[in-house]
């Protein structure tokens, strides 16, 4: 069990697929180092560096992270990571932003998921080169696999990348993987105050996309409390309502994209 997230591994092999070609790399994640001594009189000190080991981890994934920030900054790659429930909507998102961008520029995406190749299948469709990253029973994206992934998916200079993270409100927001800015999605078809149960998430994000307005005339969902709530937790949080689906709000996307790559 994960010290750090609380998430079960599946030992040290992650599994990525760059254009249809499965790869296996070893990635060691999580360092956990225990000591069990069985001797006499020395039971009592078996997991004595639990808490030091927590704060260990996450200082290797910052450092790592750091280093793929350099990365991108030197060859002007933009990375975007994009955080969010299951079922929000962020690859029908990056389907329709891929689809009406691939023109204007050059646009990459690292899928997380636990398993199956659906999501990056969509988005190969859609027109991005596109790699995948099965995290087994892992339950985020660590710097380390964005590491591996960039270099197996070969991002050319001046571009952007898109980092679908792995749909969960906890986890991924305690991990910085080198990017340039974080995305929160939320649909109108979840709670509204998603954003004071699962704070950290919305505390650290740049901007948070409202997905699936098209549904509202349909549901009692309430805009105005959702943002209410999320800027309780985060007041320089930026909105955008979209519906991914029939296209309305994407435009606002577009234009905040733009600016924020300049």
């Amino acid at each position: 069990m994960c010290t750090t997230c609380g998430c079960e591994g599946n030992g040290n092999e992650i599994k990525m697929t760059v254009f249809g070609e499965e790869k296996k790399l070893t990635i060691q994640n999580h360092e956990h180092n225990h000591n069990h001594s069985h001797g006499h009189h020395h039971h009592s000190h078996e997991h004595s560096y639990e808490i030091n080991l927590e704060t260990n981890i996450l200082n290797q994934n910052n450092l790592l992270a750091e280093r793929n920030r350099g990365y991108f900054e030197a060859k002007n790659i933009f990375a975007i990571n994009m955080m969010s429930s299951p079922g929000s909507g962020k690859t029908t998102l990056l389907e329709k932003t891929i689809k009406d961008l691939k023109d204007k520029f050059q646009l990459y995406v690292i899928e997380g998921d636990q398993q199956t190749m659906n999501d990056a299948e969509r988005i190969g469709k859609a027109g991005a080169p596109v790699i995948q990253v099965n995290t087994g029973n892992g339950c985020h994206l660590d710097a380390n696999m964005i590491n591996k992934a960039i270099k197996k998916l070969e991002v050319k200079d001046n571009s952007i990348i898109f980092i679908e993270n792995v749909g969960n409100l906890v986890c991924p927001a305690l991990f910085d993987l080198g990017e340039a800015k974080r995305i929160v999605i939320m649909s109108v078809t979840e709670g509204e105050d998603k954003p004071i149960k699962y704070p950290t998430i919305f505390e650290d994000a740049d901007i948070c996309i409202i997905n699936k307005t098209d549904l509202l005339p349909y549901l009692s969902y309430d805009v105005e409390l959702a943002k209410k709530y999320a800027l309780r937790v985060n007041h320089h949080l930026k909105f955008i309502e979209v519906s991914a689906t029939t296209g309305e709000g994407m435009e606002k996307w577009y234009d905040e994209l733009k600016a924020l790559i300049k």
